[in-house]
C-alpha cells in the first residue's frame, strides 16, 4: 500500500493513494469514500519527532569522503524541520560552498520501541520511502561535526509516499538522478550493517516513536547540486523523489514555510 499525508477540511490525516483518489485510514473521522487528489493538500509524508541518520553505512562511500569505515553501527540527528516532500524545492543557502544531493532509503517508525533486536524491527516499522540525506560538503569538512551541514531547512526531502507492502529490503537498487543523468548508483545490499541492525542499534540509545524517521545511509557517488537542477531519488520498490533545487532567499527574506 502507498500512503500518502494529507490535508482535507481542516483535517491532517494518513491516506492510501488509489487510482480514483485517497481514502483516509483514520476511520474516527468518517471519511469513507476516495477524495480526489485535487481536493487535498499533500503534506510531507512525515512529521517525525525526530531524524536518525546513519553514518558511512557504505564501506565506497566512506573512502569517497575520507571518514573511516565504522566497526559498528553510528548514526546522527538531523533537524526535523529539514523536512520537504516530493516536488519542494531544496534552498542552497548563501555562503555554504558545495552542497550535494545522498540518495538514501528511508524507514518511517510504526510503533514506540526501544531495546528491539533486529528480528523484531519490521513489526515496528510503518513503511519505507525514498529520502535525500542533503549535505553542505565544505561545512561538513570544516567543521567535523554534522549539526550544521545536515540541519539546514529543506535539507531533507522525502517521499513521494510511504510504501508498506516491502517485504524486503536486502537487495533493492538505489540510484539519484541529477537532471536525467544517473549520478549515483548503489544497492542496499552493499550496506554495512542491514536497516533491521540499524534500527536496533538506534533503539538501544533512544525511544522510537511513531513517525520518526531513520535514513538508511548512502552509496558511494555523492555530488554537487546547484540551482536549477533537479535531483531524482530512485529507490526500486518504493518510489522516486523529485526535488528542484533553487537558491535561498537573501538576507531576511523568508521563503514560504512548507506546510509540516
Amino acid at each position: 500500500m502507498r500512503v500518502v499525508r494529507v490535508q482535507y477540511k481542516g483535517s491532517v490525516f494518513f491516506g492510501a493513494l488509489q487510482d480514483d483518489g485517497v481514502v483516509c485510514l483514520n476511520h474516527q473521522l468518517g471519511l469513507k469514500d476516495p477524495i480526489p487528489l485535487a481536493d487535498l493538500a499533500i503534506l510531507p509524508v512525515v512529521a517525525p519527532s525526530k531524524i536518525i541518520c546513519a553514518g558511512m553505512n557504505y564501506r565506497d562511500h566512506a573512502a569517497e569522503i575520507g571518514f573511516p569505515v565504522p566497526d559498528e553501527p553510528v548514526f546522527f540527528l538531523k533537524a526535523p524541520t529539514a523536512v520537504i516532500g516530493s516536488g519542494q524545492p531544496i534552498l542552497v543557502p548563501q555562503g555554504v560552498g558545495r552542497v550535494d544531493y545522498e540518495g538514501e532509503l528511508a524507514l518511517v517508525v510504526g510503533r514506540q520501541c526501544r531495546n528491539i533486536s533486529p528480528d523484531a524491527v519490521p513489526a515496528n516499522i510503518f513503511g519505507y520511502t525514498c529520502a535525500n540525506d542533503v549535505t553542505a560538503r565544505d561545512l561538513q569538512r570544516r567543521d567535523g561535526l554534522f549539526g550544521r551541514c545536515k540541519g539546514y531547512d529543506t535539507f531533507c526531502p522525502v517521499g513521494p509516499w510511504i510504501e508498506t507492502d516491502l517485504p524486503d529490503t536486502a537487495n533493492l537498487a538505489v540510484r539519484t538522478l541529477v537532471n536525467g543523468e544517473v549520478r549515483q548508483q548503489g544497492n542496499t545490499a552493499d550496506m554495512l550493517f542491514t536497516p533491521n541492525e540499524m534500527v536496533s542499534a538506534i533503539s538501544r540509545v533512544m525511544t522510537l516513536l511513531p513517525g520518526d524517521l531513520i535514513l538508511t545511509g548512502t552509496p558511494v557517488g555523492v555530488g554537487p547540486i546547484v540551482p536549477g537542477d533537479e535531483v531524482r531519488v530512485e529507490i526500486e520498490q518504493v518510489g522516486l523523489l523529485i526535488n528542484p533545487v533553487l537558491a535561498a532567499p537573501d538576507g531576511d527574506e523568508h521563503a514560504e514555510v512548507p506546510l509540516q
